[in-house]
């Protein structure tokens, strides 16, 4: 089944920490979870509302930033179909950091804090699974940081894009990511135009392909550690 014809259901036990639950578990994920569509540039939560759900990305593309008091706009992270996120505020009972906002047509998986609090009450392997999200975001923020400070832009773009291949944050994606040069720029914090250049100089370098409206990655190890 293609991405764009997925259903709740089916993108629910496709989960990776679907695969953890009973039958009883998932019956009531089922039936408590809601779908949402969220339009190109609209926001999938705000910054400082309350938090009531757990969040996953059926299909399309959103990023997690926020702005400064001067207005700079700073990324955190993209994140594709496949991803849920958000257990962290949850976890701590506050409201939200950031903002998350569709960089195209979003539909967007919310699962009940009720339903999340319970699971994390009779599920010791969805408390394991949240333990390695949990570790996983945190290696990708650090790395952001080494990022945003240290690389210049060519690197960036190429962290950038490889981050999208985490198979425990994003799984589903393989060797393609449906994502825009503009998209790429979003989340790399660059320009259209030189998002494009960097792209140009990882595809002579053999790391990827571009096509219209996606990038095929031949190299993700290749990307992982390239320098400019």
């Amino acid at each position: 089944m293609t991405e764009t014809t997925q259903t709740l259901i089916d993108h629910l036990r496709s989960t990776i920490w679907a695969r953890c639950l009973t039958c009883l578990e998932m019956a009531r994920v089922e039936r408590d979870c809601v779908e949402q569509f969220v339009p190109k540039g609209g926001f999938v939560c705000k910054r400082g509302e309350v938090l009531d759900h757990w969040t996953g990305i059926i299909d399309g593309l959103v990023k997690i930033n926020n702005c400064s008091s001067e207005g700079k706009s700073v990324t955190f992270a993209g994140v594709p179909a496949g991803g849920w996120f958000g257990e962290g505020s949850q976890l701590k009972d506050e409201t939200r950091k950031y903002d998350v906002v569709a960089l195209r047509a979003t539909r967007v998986a919310r699962l009940p804090r009720a339903t999340f609090e319970w699971l994390l009450e009779v599920s010791l392997p969805f408390n394991r699974f949240l333990l390695m999200q949990l570790n996983e975001r945190l290696s990708q923020f650090i790395g952001l940081v080494e990022n945003d400070r240290t690389l210049d832009v060519d690197t960036r773009v190429a962290r950038c894009l490889a981050a999208m291949f985490n198979a425990h944050l994003y799984p589903g994606l393989e060797k393609e990511v449906q994502i825009s040069q503009k998209e790429v720029g979003y989340l790399s914090g660059a320009s259209r135009q030189r998002a494009n250049q960097a792209l140009q100089l990882l595809e002579r370098e053999g790391l990827l392909r571009r096509d219209y409206g996606a990038i095929r990655v031949f190299d993700l190890d290749g990307l992982r550690h390239f320098q400019a």
